[in-house]
C-alpha cells in the first residue's frame, strides 16, 4: 500500500502514533517519547519511499531499514502492522512474554524487520554491511539507518561513519532523530554531540537538515539523498520527543514510561482531534 499524497501520509502518521500508544499502554512497558518523535519519518519511509513488499518480507531486492535506536520499536512495529506485514491487533501484545513483538526488534521473529537492534551504536555498522553487499552484488536497493541523537555519543557510530565514507556508500542514508533528549536529560547535559551537521560533514557525508515532522520536507530530503553520488548522506531531522501528545511533548520523563488509563484515553482523544 503506497501513499503518494501528503494528506494521506499525515493521516497514516496519526494511525502510526495510535499504534505506538496502544502498544506501550497494553503491557505497561516501552518507550513512547522517541517512538513518537520518529513516527513521521518512518511513515514516509514505509508508505512512500522504500521499495518493499509486505507479501515477501525477505525479497532480495528490497530497500533495507535499520532502526539503530531499537528501543523505539513501537514506531517500527506500528508502521509494519499498518503496512500489512502482520495484524494491527498484534500491537497490543507488545512486550508480552509470549509475544513475537519484543521490546527491541528481532529480524528472526518479526516480518519486515531487517536488523535486530537494541545495543545502541551498532546499527550503522550493520547498515554499512548491507550497503557494501548491495554494491558487491550489483543491486540498486537503498539502506536507511535511523540513529538517536543520544545514541551518536557512542564511539562505534564514528568508526562506522569513517567506513561509510571510505567505501563511498551513496546507497546509504543515515537519519538522525534530533529530539535533543535522552534518558538522563538533554543532549547538552549528558554528552553534547553538537554540532551534528559539522561532525558528519567532516566524516564525508552529504548533509540535509529538515523539520522531522514536516511530511513535505521529509519527502524532499529523501529525493535529494537518492541523487547524491560518491558519498553517504545524513539527514538531520529536528524533532520533538513525544510529538503529537501534549503532555508527552519535550518531556524527558516519557523516554521510557507507559501512560496510565487516563493518559491513554487522553492521548487517543488528542490524536483523533488532530
Amino acid at each position: 500500500m503506497k501513499l503518494t499524497k501528503v494528506e494521506e501520509l499525515e493521516k497514516m502518521a496519526k494511525q502510526v502514533r495510535k499504534g505506538i500508544i496502544e502498544a506501550v499502554y497494553s503491557n505497561q512497558s516501552g518507550h513512547p517519547g522517541g517512538s513518537l518523535s520518529v513516527a513521521d519519518i518512518l511513515t514516509v519511509l514505509y508508505f512512500k519511499e522504500m521499495n518493499i513488499d509486505e507479501k515477501n518480507p525477505n525479497w532480495d531486492d528490497r530497500d533495507r531499514l535499520v532502526l539503530s535506536k531499537g528501543h523505539c520499536s513501537p514506531a517500527l512495529y506500528s508502521c509494519l502492522a499498518n503496512r500489512g506485514f502482520f495484524p494491527v491487533e498484534d500491537l497490543k501484545t507488545f512486550r508480552n512474554i509470549n509475544s513475537y513483538l519484543q521490546g527491541h526488534p528481532d529480524k528472526n521473529k518479526v516480518p519486515g524487520v531487517d536488523m535486530t537492534t537494541g545495543s545502541l551504536g551498532q546499527g550503522l555498522s550493520a547498515a554499512n554491511g548491507m550497503a557494501i553487499a548491495g554494491k558487491m552484488d550489483g543491486k540498486d536497493y537503498r539502506v536507511y539507518c535511523i540513529l538517536g541523537d543520544g545514541e551518536i555519543e557512542e564511539g562505534q557510530i564514528w568508526e562506522a561513519a569513517m567506513a561509510a565514507n571510505k567505501y563511498k556508500l551513496d546507497n546509504l542514508c543515515v537519519i538522525v532523530d534530533n529530539n535533543n533528549l535522552q534518558i538522563d536529560g538533554t543532549i547538552e547535559e549528558v554528552m553534547s554531540s553538537y554540532p551534528i551537521d559539522e561532525k558528519f560533514r567532516s566524516f564525508g557525508f552529504e548533509i540535509i537538515k529538515i523539520d522531522g515532522h514536516d511530511i513535505t520536507e521529509i519527502i524532499k530530503a529523501f529525493d535529494v539523498a537518492k541523487n547524491v553520488k560518491g558519498k553517504p548522506t545524513c539527514i538531520i531531522a529536528k524533532t520533538i520527543k513525544g510529538k503529537g501528545i501534549s503532555f508527552m511533548e519535550n518531556q524527558v520523563g516519557w523516554h521510557g514510561k507507559a501512560p496510565n488509563e487516563e493518559q491513554y484515553i487522553q492521548a487517543l482523544q488528542e490524536l483523533e482531534e488532530k
